[in-house]
Parts: structure tokens; sequence; C-alpha cells
């Protein structure tokens, strides 16, 4: 907690042009999640493009007045992969998000997300950092390998700039680079829909499409969410930040969360959540209060409504976003917390991020207390029996 907490302290002695530039580029970390995701649901399931833009942009802007640090907002990744991948409604989309959103209002406004996040295992949230962490290093080499000469070139970039001259906007540099060389290579961006231009209100789900969105999107969904974008957002947040965390807490993430999917999702928006990655990423390129999310937000609404600025951030080569997406992987995965781990901790960070990669949050999340409760007996076990010598 000790360093990253007073960097995160220190970030607000900047001079105010300097925190801006700052908070800018820190506002630009994470779109290697949001932008893929995002556009693919708009290019590949066919979503119209400017409620799911002006989604993220109320639900960023809401989060930055209401936390006053560096909060972010991703897709929730579940729910976007299966939309790219089978065969799921617009209708059956909303039904999933208000379902969500209302057990998460509930989760959180009845503090029971507090009492379960106090149950998990230290070894255990380690453990699910790396495997996250793991997680968007995979789809960061797989964006990357689209033009893989780009996305090493941003890549050193970026590890020369944060290494060298931490005070540097680094987003803001790899993104106009990634942009230019791109250009010149020919490097490919992100789909577009055939009409960025179409703005259609959904039609309310029937009773089929609630069932689908629930079975199909919701169960594995809402594991990832508690896990991840609750329970670990929270803790990373008061890594980073210490004391000034302290509206951060499960139940108001699960709040807040639940209150963007039920108002936010039914006019198209796409199903939303916070995340531990985001933290990391904001807070790697930069951002050290609220004013990031502000800034990215307001950007959104901007690309949403000025002509022409789909095309904008979908001209992002993707290989560009991947390698900002590596910076993020390495920071949320390789935690201090990792390090200071009891040597008898490491198989259960170890399995607990292996069943994490390889199956889901969830699966790791259960593979890990199974691993942490063995690891606990074995504990005690050899303790008392040095008590019987």
């Amino acid at each position: 907690m000790g360093s990253t907490g007073m960097q995160g302290s220190n970030g607000h002695k900047r001079s105010a042009g300097k925190n801006l530039i700052h908070e800018l580029s820190g506002a630009l970390g994470d779109i290697g999640t949001l932008l893929p995701l995002s556009l693919g649901a708009i290019g590949v399931a066919g979503l119209a493009p400017v409620p799911v833009l002006l989604g993220f942009a109320v639900f960023y802007i809401a989060t930055g007045l209401y936390y006053r640090l560096p909060v972010p907002v991703q897709p929730m990744k579940a729910v976007a992969a299966l939309l790219l991948t089978t065969q799921v409604s617009a209708q059956s989309l909303i039904a999933s998000g208000v379902l969500i959103g209302a057990i998460l209002l509930l989760l959180g406004s009845t503090g029971w997300i507090n009492r379960a996040a106090r149950l998990v295992p230290g070894s255990v949230l380690s453990g699910l950092q790396l495997g996250l962490g793991l997680l968007l290093a995979s789809m960061s080499l797989e964006l990357m390998a689209t033009s893989l000469p780009l996305g090493l070139v941003i890549l050193a970039l970026l590890a020369i700039t944060l290494k060298l001259f931490p005070s540097w906007p680094a987003a803001l540099l790899g993104l106009a680079l990634a942009m230019v060389l791109g250009a010149l290579l020919g490097s490919p961006g992100l789909p577009l829909p055939a009409d960025p231009a179409i703005f259609s209100m959904p039609q309310l789900p029937s009773m089929d499409e609630w069932q689908q969105g629930f079975s199909i999107l919701v169960l594995p969904q809402l594991a990832l969410t508690i896990t991840n974008a609750i329970v670990l957002t929270a803790l990373v947040v008061g890594d980073y930040f210490g004391d000034q965390s302290h509206r951060v807490s499960p139940a108001r993430l699960s709040v807040t969360t639940g209150l963007a999917n039920l108002f936010l999702v039914p006019f198209g928006a796409l199903p939303m959540c916070h995340g531990a990655g985001g933290v990391a990423a904001h807070y790697r390129f930069g951002a050290r209060t609220g004013l990031a999310p502000v800034l990215l937000g307001t950007g959104l609404l901007l690309i949403a409504f000025v002509p022409g600025g789909l095309s904008f951030i979908a001209a992002v080569p993707a290989a560009g976003l991947g390698a900002l997406l590596m910076v993020a992987a390495v920071e949320l995965g390789l935690t201090k917390r990792l390090w200071v781990a009891k040597p008898s901790c490491w198989p259960v960070i170890g399995i607990t991020a292996l069943v994490t990669f390889w199956a889901d949050p969830f699966f790791g999340f259960l593979a890990g207390v199974a691993s942490e409760t063995f690891r606990a007996a074995w504990v005690r076990g050899r303790i008392s029996g040095a008590h019987q010598d």
C-alpha cells in the first residue's frame, strides 16, 4: 500500500497545466479495453453506436464526479464476448442489463456485497489479479498481432517513457504515434457498422428474451462483475490512493454499477461495470483524480455527436490499443501484494491465477478458496504438530 498510495497523493502537487495533461493521458489509459469491446459490439453485433457511446459517456462523467478518483467504466466482458460470438438479440441484451443492474443494486444497498468482500482471502485476491492480468495480456497480444511491428514500437515507446520520463503523458504520445504509423503502414483499425449514424430505440424484451438474457448473459457475467468490477476494484483503488479511497467501497461500486445498467441499458447502452484493470491503466498513465473519467466521458460525448467522430476512434490501429492494454495488464497482474506474499500462499495464488486464465474469474475464485482452505488447514496442522513435539 505504501509506495503507490504516496504516489497517488503526490499527484495533487503537480502544477495545474501538468495536472491537466496527465489526467488527459491517464483518461486514455484504459481505451485498450474500452474501444475494442464497445466498437466490436457496434461493428459486429450491430448495436446503434450513439446510445452505446452515450452510455459510457454518462457513466464515466457520473463516476468521476461521484468518486473523485480515476475509477474506470468498462463494457461487461462476458456479455460483450457472448454478444460477439452467439446469437443474442438486442432485447435479450437489454434484459441482461436490467437484471444485472437490479441484482447489483440489491447487493449494494443492503450491504451484503461488503460482507462477501471481507470473506475473500488475500491470497485469492492476488491470484485473481494475476489471472486477470494474464487475460488482459492475452487480449493485448491478439490486438498487437494485427500489426506486430507497430504494436512492438508503441509498446517500446510506452515502456521507455514510463520508465525514463514518468512526467511525460505516455498514453497521449503512444496514441499519437500509433495513428501516424498506422496511416503509413496501413495497419487495420477496429470495425465500424455499415451506417455509423444509426440511432434506434430498442423494443422491450419478451418473456423468452428475459429468460435468454438471464441464462446466457447474466449468470456468466455476474460472477466476473462481483469479483473483478467490485471487490478487486475497491481493493486496487485502496492500494493506490489509501485514505482518499474511502468512498470507493464494494457496496458503492455495486450501487453505481446497478443504477447505470438499470437506467442506461434500456436506451441502447452496452452493459457496463467498473474494473480493477482499468484502475491500473488510468493510474499507470497519470490519472490521479476524478478529472480523468470526466475528460474521457466528455470526449465520448463529442465523438457521439460530432460528425466523423466514430470514424476517428476507429482509425486508431488495433495494435496500438493492444500495446496500451499490455501496460495495463502488467500493472494489474504484478502487484506489490504478489511479491510480499508468504511462500505458503504461492500455490494458492498460482492455482487461482491459472484457473482464472483458463476458465473465468468465478471458477478461479472457487479454486482459490478451496486451495486456501487446504493451505490454512495444512499450516494449522504443522503448528499443532510443532507444539506437540
